[in-house]
């Protein structure tokens, strides 16, 4: 037997099932939060469930806020089951169930003067974002915020009308400015380095456009503590609904599953306060940057690693390309050989053991996470997580013939078809793109590393343009499988 999932059903759902032990009456909104996802609701929502579910910050509920049409299908079904989340964490011996209530109120996405309206309520002192590394209106091979692009622009000539997140944080800040109430903290919970600064370029960098003196004052007056988190988050399909229902007897229709790890560590600077988070789990720190380049270079670039291999070897989840020897060899010796070699110490972690988490977290049977997830967007990713990574050791004058076999990998995979002729559906926002160049590259690479805005300076290095169309012209030569057993030996 299934119950529809809803607060009138939580008291029949099987006892084995999580459910929120506090009223939801007694909550109050404190944090509006962009981009309600599947991360954030595996993540900084399990967390303040965890705190509500010990009576406290009980005024630190979140709103939900979207911006994109495609927000609204998420919005519609949550607002069915009164906005609860069946979260299933998954290790590879173990599966449990939750019901999260941490989320009250989800505006509706497009209409502007709502959203503003609650950004400028003083119970709310928090607004929160996770709206993926490619929101941020980077240009990706300076890392700095672009203010021409087109979105950016047409908020910056209508200041009143916003569409983008930055805009109505902007909105929400100037109308609190008026109305003399104190700005709320930003805080992005994205996986890009140094977020909080990279939140504050873009919103202070949008009130410049209309507004210098606004812009100063947010400049002055508004925190934007950087962040750091983790959790293996895949997407939700039909297998996880009908896993709900079959073993957890649920019936949501936007479950989110996750492995059990979760991590969270954020620099203590919140003028207009905070939920007491350290009391279930997060660490505050003086500063998030030996913590975020770890994450950032280890996890996420070790994600982008296994990747395009496994694509182009036709491996659908993140777990097989773990079980193939010749991936998992390729994670590991670029990890111990060029990445972790260049990451700065961090405070009570051992890089070696972290590794060896992450690659039974990877191996993790029960999560379900596609490869196809992990190559999604790799134009927005590569800058983040895995250029950074080559040009410190290219700066180092260190070799780099694993991380330029990453980047060949990826432009292989970008040609859009897989070893065994196999069409790979667009995968990249900037698809068409990436498939031109990947195609022109077949003759001659250099073609690839001429995206100047992704490869910047580590494209124009001959040490890595030699190491790159070698291994892409092998790649094209002899396939994958032998280009890795070549590299892996040392014959790259």
């Amino acid at each position: 037997m299934t119950s529809k999932l809803s607060l009138a059903t939580l008291a029949s759902l099987p006892k084995s099932v999580g459910t929120p032990s506090y009223e939801r009456q007694d909550l109050r909104a404190g944090i509006v939060h962009f981009g309600v996802g599947n991360f954030h609701r595996a993540h900084q929502a399990v967390y303040l469930d965890d705190l509500f579910n010990a009576g406290l910050g009980l005024d630190w509920a979140l709103v939900g806020a979207g911006v994109l049409p495609s927000d609204e299908a998420m919005r519609s079904v949550l607002a069915a089951q009164d906005n609860l989340t069946t979260v299933v964490e998954q290790d590879a011996d173990v599966s449990s169930a939750r019901i999260t209530g941490a989320m009250i109120d989800y505006l509706k996405p497009g209409d502007a003067e709502s959203i503003v309206s609650k950004l400028a309520d003083p119970a709310i002192r928090i607004a929160s974002l996770t709206i993926t590394e490619g929101g941020y209106f980077i240009d990706p091979a300076s890392g700095t915020f672009n203010p021409a692009h087109p979105d950016i622009a047409a908020d910056g000539a209508a200041p009143d009308k916003p569409r983008t997140v930055f805009g109505l944080l902007v909105a929400g800040l100037k109308r609190r400015r008026a109305e003399g109430i104190p700005p709320f903290t930003v805080m992005s919970c994205d996986n890009i380095p140094h977020n909080g600064v990279v939140t504050k370029n873009a919103v202070v960098g949008l009130a410049q456009i209309s507004d210098p003196e606004l812009a100063a004052w947010i400049a002055a007056e508004v925190a934007f503590p950087n962040g750091m988190v983790d959790r293996i988050t895949p997407a939700t399909g039909a297998r996880e609904k009908t896993i709900a229902k079959e073993e957890f007897g649920i019936d949501d229709q936007w479950p989110v599953f996750c492995e059990s790890f979760k991590q969270w560590v954020l620099e203590d600077n919140f003028p207009a306060g905070r939920p007491p988070l350290e009391k279930v789990g997060v660490q505050f720190v003086p500063d998030v940057s030996p913590y975020e380049h770890m994450k950032i270079r280890i996890l996420n670039g070790g994600h982008a690693v296994i990747a395009y291999p496994a694509g182009l070897m036709d491996i659908h989840f993140v777990h097989e390309a773990m079980e193939n020897e010749l991936v998992a060899a390729f994670l590991r010796k670029i990890e111990t050989e060029e990445i972790i070699p260049i990451v700065p110490p961090v405070p009570d972690t051992d890089l070696a053991d972290y590794f060896a988490l992450i690659e039974r977290r990877f191996a993790n049977p029960k999560i379900g996470d596609t490869v196809r997830r992990l190559c999604l967007d790799g134009s927005n990713r590569q800058p983040k997580f895995i250029l950074p990574s080559t040009a410190d050791r290219l700066k180092q004058g260190l070799p780099v013939p694993g991380l330029a076999l990453e980047s060949a990998l990826w432009c292989r995979y970008c040609y859009g078809t897989t070893e065994s002729g196999k069409t790979i559906e667009p995968n990249d926002p900037s698809w068409d793109r990436l498939q031109k160049a990947a195609k022109t590259a077949r003759e001659d690479p250099m073609a690839w590393l001429a995206m100047e805005d992704i490869f910047g300076e580590v494209g124009r290095s001959e040490v890595f343009r030699k190491a790159f169309a070698t291994a892409l012209d092998a790649l094209w030569k002899d396939g994958t499988e032998a280009v890795l057993r070549r590299y892996l030996a040392g014959d790259l």
